[in-house]
Formats: C-alpha cells, sequence, structure tokens
C-alpha cells in the first residue's frame, strides 16, 4: 500500500515521488522498487518526477533503485529533479530518467565507490581482550576489524571495488548517452554544482520542480496533474511519530546522512 493509493486515482497525471535521505537506512530501496512497479503498471500516471535530495548509501540498494527507475523510464517519461543533493548512488538512479533538472546550486556527482571500516584489534589489545575466530577457510573473514588486513585480502577488496565502479560508469554512460572514456574523466568522486554539470552533460537543464512537472507533463501528453506519492511508513515510524521517539529516529538519521556523504561505511558505497 502507499500514500495516495493509485487505484483511486482514476484521473491521468503526474506522480512526484520524493526520495530523501541517504540510500539504506532512510530511504529503502525495496519500498520504492514496489511503488515504482505499481507506478508502471498504472495507465492513469502518465509521466513520472523523482524529487531526489540523496547523498547515496548503499551500493546495491543504488543499483537496485537504478534498475528500477531504468525499467520505468522504458515505459513512461521520467523526469529526475535535483532538489538538494544528488550524489554518488542517488546520481547512479537519476541517470536513466528522461531528463534531468536540478537547481542552479545542488550538489551532484561523486561518482565513484569507497568501502571503509574501523580496525579495533589494537584498541582490544590495550585492553586485554582477544577474539577467537573459527572458520572454514582464510578468506571467510575477510573484512573482519578484529585483525589487520592481509595483502591477498586488500587485493580482493580493491577488485570488488573496481567492478562496481565498472558497473557505475556502465550505469551513467547508458543513462547519458555519453562515451564510457568521458565519463571515466568526471568520475574521480568529486561533486559539482548542478550548473557545472550541465557544461559536463550530467545534468539536462536548470530549473525548479514546478520546471520538472511540467516537462513530465509535456512529454507524458497529460494534463498538469501531480500527485506526490511516496512509500506508505511502516508501524515503526507510526509509533514513534505517536509515543515520542521521532526525535531518537531524526537524530538517528542524521547521522547516517552524514556517515553516507562522507562516503563511509562497513558496507561498499556509492
Amino acid at each position: 500500500m502507499f500514500v495516495l493509493g493509485l487505484k483511486a486515482r482514476a484521473i491521468q497525471h503526474i506522480a512526484v515521488v520524493e526520495m530523501e535521505g541517504a540510500i539504506g537506512p532512510r530511504l529503502k530501496a525495496a519500498d520504492y522498487v514496489k511503488l515504482f512497479r505499481s507506478i508502471e503498471e498504472n495507465d492513469h500516471v502518465r509521466a513520472v518526477v523523482l524529487d531526489i535530495d540523496s547523498p547515496g548509501g548503499s551500493a546495491t540498494g543504488s543499483n537496485y533503485l537504478y534498475l528500477a527507475v531504468r525499467s520505468l523510464a522504458k515505459k513512461k517519461p521520467v523526469v529526475a529533479f535535483i532538489r538538494g543533493v544528488g550524489a554518488s548512488g542517488a546520481y547512479m538512479l537519476a541517470c536513466p530518467a528522461t531528463r534531468i533538472v536540478a537547481i542552479p546550486s545542488a550538489i551532484i556527482g561523486s561518482i565513484g565507490v569507497i568501502s571503509m571500516r574501523p580496525l579495533v584489534y589494537e584498541a582490544m589489545e590495550r585492553l586485554g581482550l582477544k577474539m577467537n575466530v573459527t572458520k572454514s577457510d582464510r578468506l571467510k573473514d575477510m573484512g573482519s576489524m578484529f585483525r589487520e588486513p592481509t595483502a591477498e585480502e586488500k587485493a580482493k577488496e580493491q577488485d570488488l571495488v573496481d567492478d562496481l565502479y565498472d558497473q557505475f560508469l556502465d550505469a551513467v554512460a547508458e543513462g547519458r548517452g555519453m562515451d564510457k572514456a568521458k565519463v571515466k574523466e568526471l568520475a574521480t568522486g568529486e561533486i559539482f554544482t548542478a550548473r557545472m554539470c550541465t557544461e559536463r552533460g550530467l545534468v539536462d537543464e536548470l530549473g525548479d520542480l514546478e520546471r520538472a512537472i511540467d516537462l513530465a507533463a509535456e512529454m507524458g501528453n497529460a494534463p498538469r496533474k501531480p500527485v506526490w506519492m511516496k512509500p506508505k511508513r511502516g508501524l515503526r515510524e507510526v509509533i514513534s511519530s505517536m509515543v515520542g521517539a521521532s526525535f531518537i529516529d531524526a537524530v538517528a538519521s542524521r547521522i547516517e546522512d552524514r556517515l553516507a556523504s562522507a562516503s563511509y561505511d562497513f558496507q561498499h558505497r556509492l
């Protein structure tokens, strides 16, 4: 079930989907993929606007969303609107859109992959603590924070990052209709303003949400009737807002967003 159920909206309209926060903890990929599939199958939705403000996040979550947006864009016009941040995995999911519109000062790019984790074994040694590990083979605990990684593990970790990076390049090249070599020149992990992105082919035009909706209506040959949609809140979110735990959730979400925007985690991040 989703906010403003699709079946209840029999009139042709433009779906506006808000996508805010880090991909993973706040912006849950599976929930949005379900919403996109429902929109894809609904004949009353003539075009879609993705209202994006996200620093990226989980590599797998970003890729899952990218594939869903690509599928949706094959059926209906999709306009990706970046109103704040559209970096890393958030930019990846925007790439298959028919058009990308952004406000001039939006922060976009950070095309790349990073994998980080803390190492705590020295602190444990000072405390007199040890970790006992029993494993089936030498790489089963690869990525452990309780010991220094071996040279072999570092090489394999780099292989994983390189492959995810190559997939990211492919996604941008395909979605933006750019040569992969040109994309790689821009994929240093750096960020750009949206105005800089128009010069580099990463954004189609500068504008606000109203412009994005106008474009969607035009491309979808539909009346300009935007309907805002997003996955329905789960029981946890509803209860939290009722009992006042929303403050804790808000603080946690801010921390999660800062970690994602700084591009770090125990998982691979886009």
